[in-house]
């Protein structure tokens, strides 16, 4: 048998602490990442924090602050701490100060920002550190955020209910409901988690969705105010009028469209919609890539896109789905009923788009898949 390294084994053990703290931040840190930090001293526990909410103290601070440290002790942080003034003083400084023996880190913090500084701050201080304990759980907890820092998009998540014969709604549009009760609270955890709600005007107009996290702050277990994503909707020609449920419900709402005319872009700002105009493109749809972009650069770190076949299926043939979410209803609709995807028509077999099914489980009465889409070269 392999032997296991005990100082190692012991490592992830403390590690795994500070990411369960970090995930208490799930649905309250965004833009922020999610991170939590866990201080021992001669193999016990001494403090634990994590960062709880934007705005507030880094998960360091939070441990620091609860009691004494000992000097010559350990610390055990998810992420990369922080070298730089933001709305918090830099937690590197902190750390420093309480000379510690040695300060071990899942990761590496991918903001340009910070990107190595602090933990070679650490180490000119005299200070051991060890970075990489984990580190694959820690940039899944932070897939957005690692998205946005490392790729200028943010990570995008593409969920849809579909019956067992892969129909979404029927052919008159009517779709609700397909999945029972628990596979939709489901959903609202997936909302809860994510920066931005994606869809297109033809969903609002067609079911008139409010989009809004509907979970209050004891469901989702915290204790600060619930944040709500922003609705992100794609109306190329601004076929909305302002009086749909998605502009009752609070919450910002950005659309973004083609149209530049003046009392169609007034309409919808008196609405109470931020509205963007792209330039017309050659293919006279809204530049997807580019919109990921744009939404990059204002902090969104995760999407989770809730919409009809025709954007479901762009998302993915621009190869902008990190994450496919599929959520499968005991029922049959018939072959007359509206499809998955449109992806238009594939001839070849070579040409389709495979798969890999990472997760298969009940909700309710319905199963849940998560998916990865691979990588087609274009």
């Amino acid at each position: 048998m392999e032997q296991v390294d005990a100082d190692r084994t012991n490592d992830q053990y403390w590690m795994a602490q500070a990411l369960q703290l970090a995930r208490k931040g799930l649905y309250s840190t965004d833009p922020n990442p999610r991170v939590g930090c866990v201080v021992i001293s001669k193999q016990a526990l001494v403090s634990q924090g994590w960062h709880e909410f934007y705005g507030g103290p880094h998960a360091e601070i939070n441990a620091i602050e609860k009691v004494s440290i000992p000097a010559a002790s350990e610390f055990y942080v998810t992420l990369e701490p922080c070298s730089h003034q933001g709305k918090t003083p830099p937690c590197v400084d902190a750390i420093i100060d309480l000379k510690p023996a040695r300060v071990i880190v899942a990761m590496q913090d991918p903001n340009p920002l910070v990107a190595g500084r602090g933990i070679e701050r650490l180490k000119t201080a005299g200070i051991k550190v060890e970075v990489g304990v984990l580190e694959s759980e820690a940039r899944a907890l932070n897939a957005g955020f690692v998205s946005r820092m490392e790729r200028n998009r943010p990570f995008l998540r593409l969920k849809m209910a579909m019956s067992l014969d892969g129909r979404t709604a029927l052919a008159n549009g009517i779709s609700q409901w397909i999945t029972g009760e628990a596979a939709r609270l489901d959903v609202q955890r997936l909302r809860a988690q994510s920066s931005a709600i994606l869809t297109s005007a033809a969903t609002i107009i067609t079911d008139d969705p409010s989009l809004n996290l509907r979970l209050n702050a004891s469901e989702l277990g915290q204790t600060v105010a619930v944040r709500q994503p922003v609705r992100v909707v794609l109306d190329t020609n601004l076929q909305l009028t302002g009086k749909e449920k998605i502009f009752t419900t609070g919450g910002s709402i950005w659309v973004y469209t083609l149209n530049n005319n003046e009392v169609d872009l007034a309409r919808l700002t008196q609405a109470g919609a931020e509205v963007t105009v792209f330039e017309n493109s050659n293919s006279g749809n809204i530049d997807l890539p580019r919109l990921m972009a744009h939404l990059a650069k204002r902090e969104v770190n995760q999407v989770h896109s809730e919409c009809g076949a025709t954007l479901a299926g762009a998302l993915i043939r621009q190869q902008l789905v990190d994450e496919l979410v599929v959520y499968i209803a005991p029922q049959l609709l018939g072959n007359q009923s509206r499809g998955l995807f449109d992806l238009g028509e594939i001839t070849k077999m070579d040409a389709r788009i495979n798969c890999r099914i990472d997760e298969i489980r009940m909700v309710g009465e319905d199963i849940r898949l998560r998916i990865s889409l691979q990588r087609q070269s274009i």
